[in-house]
């Protein structure tokens, strides 16, 4: 019976698998050939039982595993007597000179190799999406706001344009910690490798090179957790961007602005009791699911803080937090391409939020001109005098600065007239846009 909404609602089948117990299970097996490739290789178990121990991992089960361990109650030693009795006499160089860690650690760092891919190709998904729109609307004018107040205009190909540089140093991140995060180790009980004699470190070096991952300078029965909850704290930021990227959406789809909106189904049901609504719902779930992967971060730091050469806290909490973090964020990632592909716009409702204040957030545009003539700090006062004087009367800001004679003095109706215009007033946005969608289309 399914318990967890992951089971159910949440994920990606190409993550999930990811983190079965049967995908994990395979992980251990690997690493346990790999161990016992690299030990033949420095005779230190007969190279003959190699191909033996390799063959008995096609016939180990996760329902033997478990059989294993409801007896002697050792997840781990579960999976060396479940391949060890497939092994027949090579079953006793199974595992030898390892910990549990070794294996387990090495064999996460394996499921952690195949998560990363599934996320930066989440990543680069998302951002071609951003990209198209940044490329398609890098045109469009809208109402830019500070403090939820209309400010000068902006377009939305830069908002988009913005969301694409975010996204991109993402991939950065993740790029620069694939060399901190997949690594293995071979250490023994306490880090000194001595039950694999003086070639220990040879054997570290060769079973992670078997199996294409970095190998840890030094560790003790584990390796140090300050690498794995650095990656829960990079979900939890990428977690963070797409929450405000639908945070924004959000509330550009509340009735009163309404200049976007997520797509919606034909046959889709905004509410069980008012027909008429149509709600953001894939934002909202983004960004509720944000706040989960979010949460992982403290329980992954304490995670680094264990008892001497360690304890067993960690174990049981990232059972939990490693799957339950990568999988919501595999999840949000597709979400938020979907609605990023799939947004709605309403250009009617954009140039009537833009021009909402009568021209009033045209004041800086003002402000400046008249700063080339009368000093930035003049035109300051008198704009700002007659911004206050517009929000007073309900006047449209032109009506009101070509009453006023210090302004009339300086500028002409014409000038007044281009200056109210919000589409001469968005500086280098489309440069900007067009630059970041050269720099960062792949």
């Amino acid at each position: 019976m399914a318990i967890h909404p992951i089971e159910y609602r949440y994920g990606t089948p190409e993550m999930k698998a990811v983190w079965t117990e049967e995908s994990k299970l395979q992980k251990l097996l690997e690493v346990e050939v790999a161990l016992a490739m690299a030990e033949a290789d420095v005779g230190l178990i007969p190279k003959k039982v190699v191909k033996t121990i390799a063959a008995g991992v096609k016939k180990v089960t996760v329902e033997r595993v478990k059989e294993i361990e409801e007896e002697i109650h050792h997840d781990m030693m579960a999976v060396v007597l479940a391949l060890a009795e497939q092994c027949g006499d090579a079953g006793g160089w199974v595992h030898f000179g390892a910990t549990s860690n070794d294996i387990l650690d090495t064999g996460l760092a394996l499921q952690l190799r195949d998560a990363i891919e599934l996320l930066e190709a989440k990543l680069e998904k998302l951002n071609t999406a951003l990209l198209d729109q940044a490329e398609a609307h890098k045109h469009t004018v809208c109402a830019g706001r500070t403090h939820g107040q209309i400010g000068v205009p902006t377009t939305y190909g830069l908002r988009f344009a913005i969301w694409a540089s975010e996204v991109d140093r993402h991939l950065q991140r993740l790029e620069q910690l694939r060399s901190r995060i997949l690594v293995g180790q071979m250490s023994g009980a306490v880090g000194t490798g001595a039950a694999f004699g003086p070639d220990a470190t040879k054997i570290k070096d060769k079973t992670m090179k078997y199996l294409g991952l970095g190998a840890v300078d030094v560790s003790n029965q584990l390796i140090q957790r300050d690498r794995h909850a650095e990656f829960i704290m990079f979900l939890a930021n990428v977690a963070t961007t797409l929450d405000k990227i639908c945070l924004e959406i959000r509330n550009l789809q509340r009735s009163e602005i309404a200049e976007v909106e997520e797509g919606f189904g034909t046959k889709q049901v905004g509410s069980s009791t008012m027909p008429h609504k149509r709600n953001p719902i894939k934002s909202e779930q983004v960004c509720g699911l944000a706040r989960v992967i979010r949460a992982q971060v403290e329980p992954a730091l304490l995670n680094n803080t264990l008892w001497d050469e360690r304890d067993l806290t960690n174990s049981s909490c990232e059972r939990i937090i490693i799957p339950e973090s990568i999988i919501l964020t595999d999840h949000i990632l597709n979400l938020t391409a979907d609605v990023i592909k799939n947004l709605r716009f309403n250009p009617k409702n954009i140039r009537r939020n833009l021009e909402l204040l009568r021209g009033v957030n045209m004041a800086e545009a003002v402000m400046i001109a008249l700063a080339k003539k009368v000093g930035r700090q003049e035109a300051h006062r008198i704009v700002r005098k007659c911004a206050m004087e517009a929000h007073t009367s309900g006047e449209h800001m032109r009506d009101v600065l070509l009453k006023e004679t210090t302004v009339t003095k300086l500028l002409t109706p014409d000038d007044v007239e281009h200056l109210m215009n919000p589409n001469n007033y968005i500086g280098t946005a489309v440069e900007q846009v067009e630059n970041v969608v050269k720099k960062l289309r792949r």
